[in-house]
């Protein structure tokens, strides 16, 4: 047996003429007999792009021969992983290090204008016109969430979408998320009265420090409610990481057998939907758009600006402050005639209009922002369209690199870099005639990231936002609180509050559940007569049919009322639920407490649970 494999190896080798490449790698070649076919081709692409320092401390064959085959395993899922394989991978690094090194502007020849897109008030008569034309579309949308990340910077060592959206009823982010989808399918498809797709379906991006978790977490608890066949698990791999600008592929420093490899960002998303197939599953099944997005209220309004405008490609915005340290959506011209309108960060945007005509660079202009909206990272594309561009490109989308450089001369790297490709970046490749536009929302509504550790939040300026887990569960509040402002609830103003070194606003905690209200149409439906809560109220709707009518709230009130009809009214008056401070030091609270800086304190409250279908009235 080992006679035919050294044979077969030895055909493969003259058929692929690596004996004079392999001369470079003298080690490598010694070691060729140990190799499949597969494996030798992968070594003589290898060696053609000039990587033969990788072989350089292999022993003798016959010592460490299974890691020697590991090398090859990796190298080989590397190559699949990449659109156009790691030859190709290389061939791009090698002339984005260029480019570095010389300095080159990627923006050269281009002048920026403002793009044409739609500005909503939420609430308004031209917000809910966009929200019930979205609702009717959903039918036809699918749903991408990006999850590939821990929340180790956040200080919590699990997987961001099991972290608690917040700390009143505890549901976790994928729970709210999954349930949202499920409410508008629901009444989107309600509203088509059976035409078309009944169900929609949702991708996530999972990488190697998430899948298994994610999976876990959606069996564990049945999928929160979603059919298992309507979702689809895409795990991103890594890339190889680069040494040098001439693109040496980095060997790992604790294994001479394998090559380091890092993130190469959340523009993954794009090559993985192309190659898994989903898009032509998607759109044979008379799907037409899909939502990159994790913020649930600004769907459908969104989608209806889409649907209206015929957009191939929408990119949610808030208004942003001139030099704000957020991205803005730019519409650039370039002097060749070619246009495009992509995201510009904040830190290349001041010089590129000030090289460009406007000596004064990012203004704010008479509204008080900047003309150029804040790009927010939530996308929604029209699929036709979109599956025809990534066919030319096999799902590849515009790279960047990053090099940490020891010096001035740009040598040597501090340590060893990557390719990157972002998500918000897939309109770099369209051609002038594509439909590209934005939909700016109120920032309480589209906009309240978590990304920060208590540390470094507590450091930044007062009045900047600190984008942490104890900002972004005010914000919910915030958010349910305005919304029910608009629906006519008398809802009182917030009061201050320190938490994890944060001053922040804390307004009732309100929460309910998608299905209770994810358009303010559905909620404005809900509330009727004069309602009001107070401060240090808490309320907790979880139901479709829960209808408030003349409710005086002071205090807790929680209804669960799954499958009946509530109508709940009068005086509500207790103690109430409080809020306590917790040390985020304090390692006797959980994490997932701990990075918010304050618990729950659970004093007294009304609490129904309605199990029976029916109709009922609590009026205490």
């Amino acid at each position: 047996m080992a006679s035919s494999t050294v044979g077969s190896t030895g055909d493969a080798l003259s058929k692929l003429q690596i004996d004079d490449l392999a001369s470079s790698a003298p080690s490598l070649r010694k070691n060729l007999v140990l190799l499949s076919p597969q494996q030798v081709a992968l070594a003589k692409m290898l060696l053609e792009m000039k990587q033969s320092h990788l072989f350089e401390h292999w022993p003798e064959p016959g010592v460490e021969d299974d890691e020697k085959r590991a090398f090859f395993d990796q190298v080989a899922r590397l190559n699949a992983s990449y659109p156009g394989g790691l030859a190709s991978y290389i061939k791009t690094a090698r002339e984005l290090l260029a480019d570095s090194k010389a300095g080159k502007n990627p923006y050269e020849g281009f002048t920026p204008s403002v793009p044409s897109g739609e500005t909503l008030t939420f609430a308004d008569e031209n917000f809910i016109r966009y929200e019930e034309a979205g609702v009717r579309e959903a039918r036809k949308a699918a749903f991408v969430l990006v999850a590939g990340g821990l929340g180790e910077r956040l200080g919590y060592n699990g997987i961001k979408v099991a972290l608690p959206l917040e700390s009143t009823t505890g549901t976790c982010f994928l729970q709210h998320y999954i349930e949202s989808i499920l409410a508008l399918q629901e009444t989107s498809c309600r509203l088509a009265q059976g035409e078309g797709p009944t169900e929609i379906p949702l991708a996530i991006m999972t990488s190697d420090d998430t899948h298994s978790r994610t999976l876990e977490l959606l069996e564990k608890n049945a999928y929160f409610g979603m059919k298992p066949s309507q979702v689809k698990l895409l795990k991103q791999e890594k890339v190889a990481c680069l040494d040098d600008n001439d693109a040496r592929l980095a060997v790992d420093p604790k294994n001479k057998y394998r090559i380091q490899t890092k993130p190469h960002g959340h523009g993954d998303v794009h090559s993985l939907l192309y190659s898994s197939g989903l898009l032509k599953e998607w759109l044979g099944a008379g799907r037409k758009w899909f939502y990159f997005s994790k913020i649930l209220m600004a769907i459908p309004a969104s989608l209806g600006v889409s649907a209206t405008n015929g957009y191939h490609v929408n990119s949610l915005a808030v208004p942003r402050k001139a030099k704000e340290a957020i991205g803005g959506i730019t519409k650039l011209t370039h002097k060749d005639g070619r246009t495009m309108v992509i995201n510009v960060e904040y830190n290349q945007l001041d010089p590129l209009l000030r090289a460009t005509g406007y000596p004064d660079g990012d203004v704010n202009c008479e509204t008080g922002y900047s003309p150029f909206p804040g790009n927010i990272n939530q996308l929604i594309l029209e699929i036709g369209p979109y599956l025809e561009e990534l066919s030319k490109t096999g799902g590849a989308i515009k790279e960047f690199v990053n090099p940490k450089y020891k010096d001035s001369t740009k040598t040597a790297f501090k340590s060893s870099t990557r390719l990157e490709c972002m998500m918000q970046d897939y309109p770099k490749t369209l051609p002038p005639s594509a439909r590209v536009g934005f939909t700016v929302m109120d920032p309480w509504l589209a906009y309240a990231p978590v990304k920060n550790n208590p540390e470094d939040a507590a450091k930044v300026p007062k009045g900047n936002p600190y984008h942490s887990a104890t900002s972004g569960e005010m914000a919910i509040y915030r958010a349910h609180s305005l919304i029910l402002r608009k629906a006519g609830v008398k809802v009182d103003d917030p009061v201050q509050a320190v938490f994890n070194g944060q001053e922040v606003d804390v307004w009732p905690r309100i929460v309910w559940k998608p299905k209770w209200g994810l358009t303010f149409s559905e909620v404005k439906s809900k509330v009727s007569g004069n309602c009001s809560i107070t401060g240090k109220s808490t309320i907790a709707l979880k139901g479709q049919s829960i209808y408030l009518e003349n409710l005086a709230l002071d205090g807790a009130l929680i209804i669960d009322a799954d499958g009946a009809e509530v109508k709940v009214g009068g005086s509500v008056q207790n103690a109430g639920w409080t809020i306590e401070s917790v040390d985020f030091k304090d390692t006797s609270v959980p994490e997932e407490v701990r990075i918010r800086g304050f618990r729950i304190n659970k004093v007294e409250q009304l609490e129904k649970a309605y199990k029976e279908p029916g109709k009922y009235s609590l009026k205490p």
